[in-house]
Formats: structure tokens, C-alpha cells, sequence
């Protein structure tokens, strides 16, 4: 699935960095209740989690905490889904999880970012979608950034960080990732 050109620009002091400041603020607030939490608590999680997306998530669910996101509202997951501890997922670019994802602890799904132009870093917000398909592994300590789809059935090796597309059933590897291989059962 393509995540198209779904580019979203919101600059400061405007309703939309308010609303932005104001949808951090919620999800710190449900993120430190979320934290609080153990393993074994796991319903409680889902709940949180709930919460801080605006859809309930299915009972396959699984996340260990501590977790950390600057929205929340622009996550969508799947089911049999499983978020590793120490994650850190920005969502404002919008961020889709389908289902049989497994993400190992210490990755970071960065939907947004900053011009480059140190004139223009602090003038806005980009955001860029990410989606990453199903039966898709994502070992610990990769970095996802915006606008990158990651195809069905691929694995992105521990530290990684993808920049580009994933082709479905490759493993990638690398800074900026590459593939490495073609999966194959």
C-alpha cells in the first residue's frame, strides 16, 4: 500500500500548531498513565491505549511499557499486533500498523521532521505518512522516518534506519537501510 503524497505542513503560531501543542499535551498525559503499568497488566494497556488513539485496539494487542508518542490520534494498528518497551511512535504524518506486525523494543517511528534551511527549521512541522504493511518485523533500535512504507512480510534489521521504501518480503539492513535479500518461505 502506497502512502501517496500525503504531505501535511503546519506552521507555527497557527490553529493548527495549537491543536498539535494541545493533542501532545493529551497524549503525555495518557502516555504517563500508560507507563505507570507492567506486563501483566495488559488489559489496562489496551485500554490506555484505546484511549490514546480514539478506537478501541483488538484483543491480540500486545504492548510493553514504556511507550512514548507526541499524538496518538494518527495511529492505526491492526490486530495480533506486538510494540516492543522503549518505542517511540510520532504520528502526525498519520502512521498505519496492519495486522501481524511485530516491532522490537527501542525503534522509532518518526512521522514528522524540520526544513533543513536553518532559516526555516523553526518556521514549521512536516509530516509524512507511514504505513507498514502486514507480517512486517521491525528489530530493535531501527528508525522509520516519514513518508516510507514498509512492504508485507519484510524485516528490518536491528538498527536500521529506513528512508526509503521497502520492497514486500526483503530483509534491509544498513544506514540509510538498504535490502540486503529477498524473503522467501
Amino acid at each position: 500500500m502506497s502512502n501517496g503524497n500525503r504531505t501535511k505542513v503546519i506552521p507555527r503560531r497557527t490553529p493548527e500548531s495549537a491543536a498539535m501543542l494541545a493533542n501532545v499535551k493529551r497524549a503525555m498525559a495518557i502516555t504517563a498513565n500508560l507507563n505507570r503499568l507492567t506486563f501483566n497488566d495488559a488489559d489496562e494497556v489496551r485500554a490506555l491505549f484505546s484511549d490514546l488513539i480514539g478506537k478501541k485496539v483488538d484483543d491480540s494487542f500486545l504492548l510493553i511499557p514504556p511507550f512514548y508518542t507526541a499524538g496518538g490520534v494518527d495511529i492505526s494498528v491492526g490486530r495480533n499486533v506486538f510494540v516492543n518497551q522503549n518505542c517511540t511512535f510520532y504520528d502526525l504524518g498519520g502512521l498505519d500498523i496492519a495486522d501481524d506486525v511485530m516491532i522490537g523494543p527501542n525503534v522509532s517511528i518518526i512521522t514528522t521532521g524540520h526544513p533543513i534551511e536553518p532559516s526555516q527549521r523553526r518556521a514549521f512541522v512536516v509530516a509524512k505518512p507511514i504505513v507498514i504493511e502486514r507480517n512486517v518485523w521491525i528489530a530493535a533500535g531501527a528508525t522509520i522516518v516519514g513518508g516510507v512504507t514498509v512492504g508485507e512480510n519484510s524485516v528490518v534489521a536491528a538498527g536500521s534506519v529506513v528512508t526509503k521504501d521497502v520492497p514486500p518480503n526483503s530483509l534491509v539492513g544498513g544506514n540509510p537501510a538498504r535490502v540486503i535479500r529477498s524473503i522467501a518461505d
